[in-house]
């Protein structure tokens, strides 16, 4: 999964210590919406006009193991009810960063149901 502009930026900001690495337990939360717009490194946040909601992680999250980070969180009977079409990872419940984004067609939740969102990146050297 590709980062945008402003997790790369992020990430070498971290580096060198500008700026926190906040994607934390406190701040890391999964976006889901119901768009369809291709990917592109320079969106800021999920594409969708009006369904989109960002929630916060589990307890415990995010892990790391090695070079593999898992990100989870718990959409309950009450929240993000349409169509996901599209998810990324973020720094804080709105604005902040949008460190990655990814259009992949999960299903369309309905009220009577909870579903839990689990993403798992790799961080990889070149």
């Amino acid at each position: 999964m590709p980062l945008t502009n402003a997790g790369r930026d992020h990430v070498a900001a971290v580096l060198i210590g500008e700026t926190p690495g906040d994607f934390n337990n406190a701040n890391a939360h999964v976006g889901v919406g119901d768009s369809a717009t291709v990917f592109s490194a320079a969106h800021t946040d999920l594409q969708a006009a009006s369904n989109k909601l960002r929630k916060a992680m589990e307890a415990t999250y995010p892990q790391r193991s090695g070079n593999v980070l898992t990100f989870r969180s718990l959409f309950g009977t009450s929240e993000a009810n349409f169509a996901w079409n599209e998810w990324g990872l973020f720094n804080a419940a709105a604005a902040g960063v949008m460190a990655s984004r990814k259009v992949e067609v999960l299903g369309t939740k309905a009220s009577s149901q909870s579903w839990q969102f689990t993403a798992t990146v790799t961080v990889n050297a070149a």
